[in-house]
């Protein structure tokens, strides 16, 4: 039995963290579905590396939550067995640096053997992993790569921001019959927030405008939204309006939400916690200038991570990475 307690957030006002939204999401797929399990390192006993699924072993038993070896390529080529034997297993890899070790099974197998097979194999397959720095992880666990498996066709790629997002993505992904990634910022999973009872199921094709504005659109994801929203609010005190789109969705984009915004806005401010160069905001912005390059009224701006392995020490890293001061001075610079 696990010695942690299922934690609760703000149990008197009716919120819930993200962490807790994502554990309701991955009950409930246990709960409907047979062929569901979840597996993973020290997701059972210990209730997960971020305590997703804190209390789900006790609930379900050792056959549905299953705890495997430090081995990212052999849990993962096992949970693309099973998906091939008609399973939904749910994968996860603690963070984002550990699925290298499992990028053989990602990319040679779970992304392409429908291809291969000529149709006649899919994947349904969901991989869970923790990405993003501003944990003092240092260089170690503080990677943003989702941007690379957003280039491999084959795959879906999900970055949820939103407490409905994580509380409903999963069972969306699940339905999904080839394999989904998904991207659960660490710098998230304390958000606290309250489930919107209209919403029961969240479509994943589609960015979310966040908040509406008519001078510039600020395009961001995961970890990035708050920091994109945070800047908003401080450009609308300069009388700045921004548009915040959450991209939720890494591959397929959704072009006609992006775009859609910035032929409304005329301006593009792009947030990626990634690296610069070969970044997903350079594929971003490389969309915006082929479909709405007459529309802008002022070059696409990009707020990115410094160039460096993410540093361990506060103030470095917190330097190395988008905040909202940068993405208010790209908006004004954008209007200017």
């Amino acid at each position: 039995m696990s010695t942690r307690t299922r934690p609760r957030a703000h149990p008197d006002d009716g919120t819930t963290t993200f962490r807790e939204a994502l554990r309701e999401g991955l009950r409930e797929a246990l709960a409907s579905d047979d062929r569901v399990f979840l597996m993973g390192e020290d997701v059972g006993r210990y209730g997960g590396c971020f305590g997703v699924s804190l209390g789900l072993l006790e609930e379900f038993g050792p056959d549905r939550v299953r705890d495997t070896p430090l081995s990212e390529s052999a849990f993962v080529g096992a949970g693309i067995g099973a998906a091939l034997a008609g399973m939904r297993p749910v994968v996860e890899i603690m963070t984002v640096n550990f699925s290298l070790l499992a990028l053989d099974q990602i990319l040679n197998n779970a992304a392409t053997l429908r291809h291969m097979s000529g149709g006649q194999l899919g994947v349904p397959l969901v991989i869970r992993m923790t990405t993003g720095a501003g944990r003092q992880l240092a260089a170690q666990h503080s990677h943003s790569l989702e941007g690379w498996y957003a280039h491999i066709p084959g795959l879906r790629v999900l970055a949820p921001a939103a407490i409905d997002d994580a509380r409903h993505l999963l069972s969306a992904a699940l339905a999904d019959p080839d394999p989904v990634l998904l991207f659960e910022h660490g710098s998230l999973y304390n958000a606290a927030g309250t489930l919107d009872p209209a919403v029961h199921e969240v479509e994943l094709d589609h960015a979310a405008v966040r908040r509406a504005g008519d001078d510039v659109t600020v395009v961001a994801y995961g970890g990035c939204v708050p920091k994109a929203l945070e800047a908003a609010e401080e450009l609308a005190d300069a009388g700045i309006s921004a548009e915040v789109v959450d991209l939720r969705s890494l591959r397929p984009l959704d072009d006609a939400t992006i775009v859609g915004s910035v032929r409304r806005t005329h301006r593009a401010v792009v947030v990626d916690e990634g690296w610069r160069s070969g970044s997903l905001s350079a594929e971003v912005e490389s969309r915006i200038c082929e479909q709405a390059f007459f529309d802008l009224d002022a070059p696409v701006e990009r707020v990115c991570s410094a160039e460096v392995p993410i540093p361990y020490a506060r103030r470095l890293e917190e330097a190395a990475l988008p905040q909202p001061a940068g993405i208010v001075a790209a908006a004004r610079r954008a209007v200017s």
